[in-house]
């Protein structure tokens, strides 16, 4: 369950896991053409055509708001696509990623972690100007496990906080971002709140531009 905040202009929705990218999607989609900008470890582009499990929305999210899924959940008000596949932008996916070349195959642009440079935000803004605005949806598994454990799937071979907040900073600034989404975080793998602060920081940092 997430938790909506003010700040200033932007909606952000704290807390949940990736499906909650699914409320957000449909509201701006019936708004007009807004893109969405997916930060992640992971695809979360799972279908019944490329995998013999399906049925877990954290796990197929980006799937499912580019029109890939049952009707009941991306076709809501005959609005199919939320968001249309030139219009969405993957970050921070493994190399190893198992769904990596079908999102390249549908037209989704894809930056891996290790491709992930200082100028990369600045891009993605630049590749998004024409729509009507974009969402930023954030789990923080795109951060490496040796700084992020406290999520579910940590692993190797993610961004570090300092690049992190590069990567967000123009896409928070920019006046097309309309809001973000933070999930994945477990307190429960955090007793002590370390990584909390640290991601606390970076987010504050991320904003104050």
């Amino acid at each position: 369950m997430g938790k909506l905040v003010d700040e200033g202009n932007l909606v952000v929705l704290l807390g949940g896991e990736c499906s909650n990218l699914l409320g957000p999607a449909v509201a701006l989609r019936r708004r007009g053409r807004f893109g969405v900008v997916y930060l992640d470890g992971h695809s979360d582009f799972r279908t019944v055509e490329n995998s013999p499990y399906v049925g877990a929305a954290g796990g197929e999210a980006l799937a499912l708001v580019t029109g890939r899924g049952q009707d009941d959940l991306v076709d809501l008000d005959g609005l199919k696509p939320y968001v249309r596949d030139e219009d969405a932008v993957l970050l921070g996916i493994r190399d190893d990623d198992e769904y990596a070349d079908d999102v390249r195959a549908a037209g989704i642009g894809t930056w891996p972690a290790a491709e992930i440079g200082d100028g990369t935000g600045g891009e993605v803004v630049e590749q998004l100007e024409k729509l009507d605005g974009f969402w930023v949806h954030l789990d923080v598994d795109i951060l490496d496990a040796s700084v992020m454990p406290a999520v579910d799937s940590p692993d190797p071979g993610g961004i570090q906080h300092e690049q992190l907040r590069a990567l967000l900073k123009p896409l928070l600034a920019s006046d097309k971002c309309v809001g973000i989404d933070v999930g994945i975080f477990d307190p429960d793998l955090d007793p002590d709140g370390t990584y909390a602060r640290e991601l606390t920081d970076t987010l504050v940092a991320a904003f104050d531009s």
